[in-house]
């Protein structure tokens, strides 16, 4: 499978950012890509919206996936990508959504893990997921694990999707900038790589506060693509089963495991 990461900085405005990833969905289909991968807040900067969130977001959940929809069947590419779901409540969810090459809608994660440390609170804003969510697709014959930004400093959200069968984990991020925050952000990505010995793509955006530092790593952690603080780029790597097997072969770690 191949597998492309988009990178870019969203803005306040939902249009103007579809229009951003219909350009980096071109461009992963002229490198033949499988599936694209876009950041935590491709549908909508939360820092770039005045008023009210609920206002902002309200009816734009459903335009945004709608044009997901259009760009994976009229690519044939599969789309992930982050945005604002309203809720049943005052608070929406920080949401991805998943759609496959034909543009048919696999399912959404709701993300678990508010960012609430480094002085800032998103559970004032956002609403919670379900930690009951175990999101595993199938696509391109890989199964493909998401979770979103802050899930990544939990280890357990990593290995439970890799216990339901992930072998490729998607990573969609908006990392704050800060002191160590781009050690920390390639630090862990590559732990979720080797200590499960799988395939980690990492989309992040790239803005005044955020790091961007998209990165796609194979099964021992080694990048295979990156990117720096780019304001808009895309990377593309062959994601393989047979890597995964390799690895696993001399370093059984899944197999060998006691707890």
């Amino acid at each position: 499978m191949k597998v492309s990461v988009g990178q870019f900085a969203p803005t306040g405005s939902v249009t103007d950012n579809l229009e951003t990833i219909e350009r980096l969905v071109a461009q992963a289909k002229a490198e033949d890509a499988d599936l694209v991968l876009f950041p935590e807040e491709a549908m909508l900067a939360v820092s770039k919206v005045t008023g009210p969130l609920n206002a902002a977001i309200e009816g734009n959940w459903t335009k945004f996936v709608q044009k997901l929809s259009f760009l994976a069947a009229e690519n044939s590419v599969a789309i992930v990508a982050g945005g604002y779901e309203q809720s049943d409540d005052d608070l929406p969810y920080n949401t991805l959504a998943v759609l496959a090459a034909d543009g048919a809608i696999m399912g959404t994660y709701r993300k678990i893990h508010l960012y609430d440390a480094f002085s800032y609170q998103e559970s004032r804003s956002i609403k919670a997921g379900d930690v009951g969510q175990i999101p595993v697709f199938e696509i391109a014959g890989l199964q493909v694990g998401v979770l979103t930004c802050y899930d990544l400093r939990f280890p357990e959200v990593a290995r439970r999707l890799v216990n339901a069968g992930a072998e490729v984990l998607l990573v969609p991020a908006a990392w704050f900038k800060g002191e160590h925050k781009i050690e920390h952000w390639e630090t862990l990505l590559r732990a979720r790589a080797i200590e499960n010995t799988v395939w980690v793509a990492a989309a992040g955006t790239s803005s005044s506060h955020t790091i961007g530092h998209s990165a796609i790593l194979d099964p021992m952690g080694v990048p295979i693509e990156y990117l720096g603080d780019d304001a808009e780029a895309l990377v593309t790597a062959d994601v393989t089963r047979r890597r995964i097997d390799e690895v696993r072969e001399y370093l059984p770690v899944l197999a060998n495991r006691r707890l």
